[in-house]
């Protein structure tokens, strides 16, 4: 009879840790913010989960490494339908978008960690 109860509270213990590493790793919120600059492009692509991805060129440049000047570019992932399509009619466009970002990313919702959920402005 003790046995069985130690049995079940470890189990509980199991199941609340894998609950809590699970919820943390895939849906926590990370971080949120809003990125601006000309959107380059917006695609739906996928074998299994159909998701749209895009990039976006933002103004001014980073160095990488002594010499070299590379643009700044943030790759995101689109999870709702008429946000996206509004993004493919103004490519080329000045946006400013708020993403949220989690620790890793899920089949379903994209190829990257950042996820675009509000247009803020598109000029």
């Amino acid at each position: 009879m003790k046995s069985k109860k130690t049995l079940y509270i470890i189990l509980a213990i199991v199941i609340l840790g894998l609950s809590g590493f699970v919820y943390y790793n895939y849906y926590f919120v990370f971080g949120e913010g809003v990125k601006a600059g000309q959107l380059n492009y917006v695609v739906k692509k996928g074998y299994l989960f159909k998701t749209y991805e895009g990039k976006l060129i933002q103004t001014g440049f980073r160095t990488g490494q002594p010499g070299a000047i590379q643009s700044n570019e943030f790759e995101f992932s689109v999870t709702n339908d008429s946000i996206a399509e509004k993004m493919m009619l103004n490519s080329g466009k000045t946006f400013e978008l708020h993403y949220k970002e989690y620790v890793n990313r899920l089949p379903w919702r994209g190829y990257s960690p950042f996820v675009v959920d509000k247009i803020i402005s598109i000029k």
